[in-house]
Parts: structure tokens; C-alpha cells; sequence
């Protein structure tokens, strides 16, 4: 069984990760075998095993065996959620090895590659859609318990930070915004264009979701700080404020949870130089 050079430079770097790799030929055979399938050579992904697969009865599928992490936690849950509405469909799942059987999108070619006008519109259809999904009081985390993660991890980190009073201001309104969101829906929380395929059942539907309940303006955060992070540097309004209306949420909402994001990420390598001075940039907006 392959097993591409990116995901091994991932696993090499803990001990639990690394354990997760040794066993994963084990669990492809015991699930090629329990879901009847044909698996094909991997897809390159970093913190994933993913291959084609065809099930019994020929129908095209894809395999993901997704290394243990904390955001992923609820991926097969918020696919049953979503039922495939704006989302890729889940076919099987196994809980114990973190594994998914999924809709297998053609020609999955990524919305990366369209121009950002395109990339805002898209993403913006697909976000509001998604956050109509029912929010049942279980399985879903809080995005609380989300920012509270990232911002222990922050202050763990704090003799590299680039600005402390940036950072300190980023960690009060991680923690005040997640809190005090004025409805709660369910979030994606990785949407962004790579994560958005060209399918055949719709035109785009989103791969890779984190699941949480919160606020639906940190949904905005994903798309501006990876795949408009150029545009925000150069000039913040007219991006930021632009996808907030495209997503009807507030203007100042979708600022302060990109300022506190762009904050906290400025003490850590390697997005301190980029984060830093969007940051900046952001609070003189």
C-alpha cells in the first residue's frame, strides 16, 4: 500500500501520528474487505490516506482514513447533518479509525482555480447553505471549546510572538466572540476554495469539514485569511467587507474575528511575517 511523501513528513513528526501510520495497512485491508471495495493509488493529501475506491456494485467512491485531530473530531457526523445539501455525501463510516466512505466528485477539480471574484460567490452560496442544517444538541462542540484550544496553544507559544499586544488583544476577542455570537449555527470551519470541488450532482459542492455550533461569522475567516489573504493585505475593506455582504452577516463581526485569528496566528512560523501585518492592518480599518 503507497503511502505519498507528504503525509509521512506529517506522521514523522509525533509519536501518534506515526503509530496511525505503522496500522494503516491493516485498516485499509479490514475495510476494503467490510465495505467490499477496489481501492486505487492515493490522492496527495498531508493529513489524510485518501484513494478512489469502487464499491460492489461499481460505483465510483473515495477512501479517507484521516490521521486522529481534535477540529475533525465530528467530520462523519456533520455529513450526516448536511445529507449532502452543499456537501459531499457520506456513503460508510467508521468511528474507531477515524474512516469515511464518501461521493466520489467529478471532475473534482478545485474552486482554487477559478478567479476570487468566482471563489467569493461560490463560497458564499455554499456557507449560507450549509448553516441551515438542523443543530441537534449532540455531537456538536461549541466553537468555544475550539477558540479556547487554539488560544491555550497561543499562550504556550508566547516567547515567539511577534507583537504581544497584537496577540493579547487577538486572544480576548477569541474568547469574547465565541461567546457572545447572536445565533449559533452549524460551521464548517475549514471552508475555503481548496476545500470546494467542481461535482456533477451540483456545480461545487464542500469537502473536509470541522464541525462546531457558533457563530456564523467565523465561517467568513477561512476563505479571507488563505484565499484572499493577498487581496486583505493589500487593501482589507473591499475583500472583507465585500463576502460579509455576500454572506449577509455584519461588517464588524467578520473584521474582529479575522483580526483576532490574523492576531493569534502572528506568533507562530510560518504565517508570523503575513499574520502580523494583516493585523495590523486590520485594527486600523
Amino acid at each position: 500500500m503507497d503511502v505519498l511523501p507528504a503525509l509521512r513528513e506529517t506522521c514523522a513528526r509525533n509519536a501518534a501520528a506515526s503509530a496511525w501510520l505503522e496500522a494503516l495497512p491493516q485498516v485499509v485491508s479490514e475495510l476494503t474487505r467490510r465495505w467490499s471495495l477496489r481501492v486505487g493509488a492515493p490522492l496527495p493529501a498531508a493529513h489524510a490516506w485518501v484513494a478512489p475506491a469502487e464499491r460492489a456494485d461499481g460505483s465510483p467512491a473515495v477512501l479517507k482514513l484521516g490521521l486522529p485531530h481534535f477540529e475533525a473530531q465530528h467530520e462523519a457526523d456533520g455529513l450526516r447533518a448536511w445529507n449532502g445539501a452543499g456537501m459531499v455525501r457520506l456513503l460508510e463510516s467508521d468511528r474507531a479509525h477515524q474512516a469515511l466512505l464518501l461521493e466520489r466528485l467529478s471532475p473534482g477539480t478545485p474552486l482554487s482555480e477559478r478567479p476570487p471574484v468566482e471563489q467569493d460567490a461560490v463560497l458564499a452560496r455554499l456557507l449560507l447553505r450549509l448553516w441551515q442544517a438542523p443543530v441537534p444538541a449532540q455531537p456538536f462542540r461549541p466553537l468555544a471549546e475550539m477558540a479556547e484550544r487554539w488560544c491555550n496553544e497561543a499562550v504556550a507559544r508566547r516567547s515567539g510572538w511577534a507583537d504581544p499586544g497584537l496577540t493579547n488583544e487577538g486572544l480576548r476577542l477569541f474568547e469574547d466572540l465565541s461567546r457572545n455570537a447572536p445565533s449559533a449555527v452549524l460551521l464548517a470551519t475549514d471552508l475555503h476554495a481548496g476545500n470546494v470541488l467542481a461535482a456533477q450532482r451540483e456545480p461545487w459542492l464542500a469537502i473536509d469539514p470541522k464541525p462546531f455550533v457558533g457563530d456564523a461569522a467565523y465561517d467568513a475567516t477561512q476563505h479571507l485569511l488563505f484565499d484572499a489573504r493577498a487581496r486583505l493585505l493589500a487593501d482589507p475593506d473591499p475583500a472583507l467587507l465585500g463576502f460579509a455582504d455576500l454572506l449577509e452577516l455584519s461588517h464588524e463581526r467578520v473584521r474582529l474575528w479575522t483580526f483576532a485569528r490574523a492576531a493569534v496566528m502572528s506568533g507562530t512560523e510560518p504565517a508570523r511575517h503575513w499574520a502580523t501585518e494583516l493585523a495590523r492592518r486590520l485594527s486600523r480599518s
